[in-house]
């Protein structure tokens, strides 16, 4: 039985914490709340990851510690070096691996799909950060202070998962409501399961092959369009109805709250085909995506739809 620690209380967090547990290995959870699932291999722990001696000591013995932390998202620049920072720090001072919940936006525009080894050249301020986050943990890898390695995930799906999609799309076409997307709506964009994330967390952590790289996680490729009526048809809701959102209304959101703004450095991930590669992880370890229509199911069933609305697809 290995013990790994677990930083964060998010969906991915939650559904990685789960599989390890489940397997039989020993999970602490970390998060400021001591938030996380209920689970008799997961022990919940209230505390500051921030703090790197006292994460340390929560990791003394553990096998690796998972960093699943994401600090608000338009803080980015300010918050994540000196957390991250600190679980680097703890996971060289306990000899842990140090495993990293990574995503796409440290390659910055790109022509074609995306593939592990195109350089990190984004230009916007949380794209230089996560890239700089890896780059800084591949350097102490590479200097035998620490073993570390990264999945990057797309836009997350499923249950838990918050994202443009299930926070502006789900919602409302369930209602039968229009929804207003900071999005291409007939364009390919990739999407990862929370459920394929914790999968590929879970597998790079116990497995030497993964070390000193970074992996994309599965994803599957398909359009919000498409994502939201396959949606629809599986809760026997209305046809969606979608718009894609002006940047005039976008510019107006900003004045409302700090999130809306962030969207623009992003904008080539959402207006632009973002087709990612991940073959290299389902050649290596065996790691598909999980089926859109089983994926949004999943959602389904988790969320609290009048059985009216949810079939048994």
């Amino acid at each position: 039985m290995s013990v790994h620690v677990i930083i964060g209380r998010g969906a991915t967090a939650h559904a990685t914490a789960l599989q390890l547990a489940e397997s039989g290995d020993e999970v602490r959870v970390v998060s400021r709340t001591g938030g996380g699932p209920e689970h008799p291999g997961v022990t919940r722990i209230a505390l500051d990851a921030g703090d790197a001696t006292a994460l340390a000591e929560v990791a003394a013995g553990a096998a690796t510690i998972i960093n699943c932390a994401m600090p608000a998202y338009h803080t980015w620049p300010q918050t994540v070096p000196p957390l991250f920072g600190a679980i680097l720090s703890a996971a060289e001072r306990t000899g842990a691996t140090y495993v990293m919940l990574g995503n796409l936006y440290g390659y910055g525009p790109v022509d074609g799909p995306l593939t592990e080894d195109l350089p990190l050249a984004a230009t916007g301020p949380k794209g230089l950060v996560r890239a700089r986050m890896w780059l800084e943990a591949k350097a102490a890898h590479d200097a035998g202070r620490v073993r570390v390695t990264e999945v990057r995930a797309g836009q997350f799906l499923g249950p838990g998962a918050f994202s443009t999609f299930t926070a502006l799309v789900l919602p409302k076409v369930l209602a039968g409501h229009l929804a207003v997307v900071p999005a291409a709506l007939d364009t390919p964009h990739s999407y990862t399961s929370v459920g394929d994330a914790a999968r590929a967390l879970g597998t790079v952590a116990r497995d030497e092959r993964a070390l000193g790289q970074a992996w994309h996680a599965p994803v599957v490729v398909t359009s919000v369009r498409t994502a939201a009526t396959r949606l629809a048809e599986l809760a026997d809701a209305p046809p969606p109805q979608l718009a894609e959102m002006t940047d005039r209304e976008l510019t107006l959101l900003g004045t409302t709250a700090p999130f809306w703004n962030e969207l623009w450095e992003t904008h080539h991930m959402s207006h632009r085909p973002f087709v990612v590669d991940a073959s290299r992880i389902e050649k290596t370890f065996g790691l598909a995506a999980t089926p859109l229509d089983e994926v949004l199911t999943a959602t389904l069933r988790q969320a609290e739809i009048p059985p009216r609305v949810l079939t048994t697809a």
